[in-house]
C-alpha cells in the first residue's frame, strides 16, 4: 500500500531533477556519507532523479542514482610529502584550482573545500538541474551557482565550533598556529554563507549558531532533521549483548568528540569491572594522542577500533553492547545519537547542542567534559539494566516516530518546490 501510495502522489507533482554536491562523500568517513547516501536514496524513492556530483573519496550510491565524478587531487587520502607530490606531478592538465590546493595543502591549509566549489560551479555551466543542494562546502563557487539554479546549502553545524574545541585543546604554539592555518577556509565559509538564500541545519541549535557565527539571517536558515534507517539500525534480539561492554563512535583524534574523558571514565571502571571493555567505532592516528593516552591508562587491553564497518556491522555491534557511550562537546545533529536509540542500546550522552533534541527523555544526558559523569551514567546502566533497557526500547519508538528518512525526505521536497519558486520570481 506504502508503494501504491507514492506512485500516486508522484503521479500527481513534478519529478525533480536534482543534482547533489558533496566535496567528499567517503561511506565510511563518517556523517557526510551517510548524508549523501541516504538523502539520494530517499529522494529517488520519492520520484526524482538524483545525480551525486562529488570529489574523492566517492559515495557508495543505490542503483540509478548517477555518480558523477569531479577529481580532485584527493591528497588526504596521505599524509606522506612523496605521496602527495606524485599524486599532484600525475593530475594531467593541471588547473589553477590544482596548483592552489597542492600549494595550500603543503603549507597546511585544508583548500578542498573552495576547490571543489570552483570545480562544481564549471562543470554546472552547461548543465540543466532543476535544483543544486550543496552539501557543506559554503564555498564561494557555491554562491556563484546560485546565480544560475535554485540553491540549498546544507550546513550540518557550523565548523567555527570545530575550530573553537580544537584551538582550546591545543599543545603549545606551534599546534595553535597549525590549527589556525588548517582552519583558514573559515573565511570563505562565513562570507560564503551570508549571501546563500537557503541554508538547511538539521537542529535548532545549530540554526542559532549559524546565525550568530556566520551572520545568517535567521529567516534563510530552515531546520529539518537528518533522518535515521531504523529498518538496518534495529534491535537483533538474536545476539546478546556482552557483559561490561560498551560502545561508541569517534574520530578518535578530534577534540570535539570528548572521546579523552569516556577513556577516562573507563579507567576509573576498570578496578571495578576488570573485564570491562570498549569498542570505538572509528580510528587513531598511528602514534598520535589517543594512542598514547591509551598508554598512559593502561586500557590497551580494555579498547578495541573497528572501521570500515557497514550499517548492518555497526549495528551488530550496538546489539553486543550493553550502553553507549557519546561524549561529543558540540554535535549539529549527531548521527551516533540516533543510531544507537534505533538499536535500543541504552545510552549515556553529553547535554549539549543538538543532542537533547534527539534524545527527548530517553537516554542519561550528562554534563559535557566530565569524566566522572560518564562514569556515573554507566555504572548506572550496569547496575539497573532493565530500567535502561525499558527507556531505550522507548527512544527507539522516539527515533522511528520523529526521525524516519521518508518523513525528513518529504520534508525536504517541500523546500526543493519552494526554493524553485522562489528563484523563478
Amino acid at each position: 500500500m506504502a508503494d501504491l501510495y507514492l506512485k500516486q502522489i508522484n503521479y500527481l507533482k513534478n519529478s525533480l531533477k536534482i543534482a547533489i554536491l558533496s566535496y567528499r562523500s567517503a561511506p565510511f568517513g563518517g556523517g557526510q556519507g551517510i548524508y549523501v547516501y541516504e538523502l539520494s536514496k530517499v529522494l529517488k524513492e520519492l520520484g526524482h532523479q538524483v545525480d551525486i556530483i562529488s570529489g574523492p573519496p566517492y559515495p557508495e550510491l543505490i542503483p540509478g542514482i548517477e555518480l558523477i565524478k569531479l577529481p580532485g587531487l584527493n591528497l588526504f587520502s596521505t599524509f606522506k610529502f612523496r605521496d602527495r607530490l606524485d599524486l599532484f606531478l600525475n593530475k594531467k592538465n593541471k588547473s589553477f584550482d590544482d596548483w592552489y590546493e597542492f600549494g595550500s595543502t603543503l603549507l597546511g591549509g585544508f583548500p578542498e573545500l573552495q576547490t571543489f566549489g570552483n570545480r562544481a560551479h564549471s562543470y554546472l555551466l552547461d548543465k540543466t538541474y532543476d535544483v543544486v543542494i550543496d552539501n557543506q562546502s559554503i564555498s564561494y563557487g557555491a554562491v556563484k551557482i546560485q546565480d544560475s539554479f535554485p540553491l540549498v546549502e546544507i550546513m550540518h553545524h557550523p565548523i567555527s565550533k570545530d575550530y573553537y574545541y580544537d584551538l582550546k585543546f591545543a599543545k603549545g604554539i606551534l599546534q595553535r598556529l597549525s590549527k589556525i592555518r588548517w582552519y583558514s577556509f573559515l573565511k570563505m565559509q562565513k562570507s560564503s554563507a551570508k549571501k546563500i538564500n537557503v541554508v538547511v541545519t538539521p537542529s535548532m541549535n545549530s540554526k542559532e549558531d549559524i546565525h550568530i557565527d556566520f551572520q545568517v539571517p535567521m529567516e534563510n536558515i530552515q531546520v529539518i532533521p537528518n533522518g535515521i534507517d531504523c529498518d538496518i539500525f534495529c534491535p537483533l534480539p538474536q545476539i546478546l549483548s556482552k557483559k561490561n561492554r560498551l560502545i561508541t563512535t569517534a574520530s578518535a583524534d578530534v577534540p570535539l568528540k570528548g572521546l579523552d574523558f569516556s577513556l577516562e571514565a573507563i579507567a576509573r571502571l576498570k578496578p571495578e569491572y576488570p573485564d570491562i571493555h570498549l569498542i570505538i567505532i572509528g580510528s587513531p592516528r598511528k602514534e598520535g594522542h589517543t594512542e598514547r593516552l591509551l598508554e598512559k591508562l593502561e586500557l590497551e587491553n580494555h579498547v578495541s577500533f573497528r572501521t570500515n564497518l557497514t550499517k548492518e556491522e555497526i549495528t551488530q555491534e550496538y546489539a553486543q553492547s550493553e550502553a553507549a557511550i557519546v561524549s561529543s562537546l558540540y554535535e549539529g545533529f549527531g548521527f551516533p545519537v540516533g543510531e544507537a536509540m534505533a538499536c535500543a542500546t541504552p545510552l549515556v550522552a553529553t547535554n549539549v547542542a543538538s543532542i537533547p533534541e534527539i534524545t527527548g527523555s530517553f537516554a542519561q544526558l550528562i554534563k559535557a567534559e566530565n569524566a566522572d559523569e560518564i562514569y556515573q551514567g554507566i555504572k548506572n546502566i550496569f547496575q539497573n539494566p532493565q530500567k535502561y533497557k525499558i527507556q531505550a526500547e522507548l527512544g527507539r519508538e522516539h527515533i522511528i516516530e520523529n526521525f524516519n528518512w521518508m518523513k525528513i525526505g518529504r520534508a525536504y521536497e517541500k523546500l526543493l518546490y519552494q526554493t524553485i519558486d522562489d528563484f523563478k520570481c
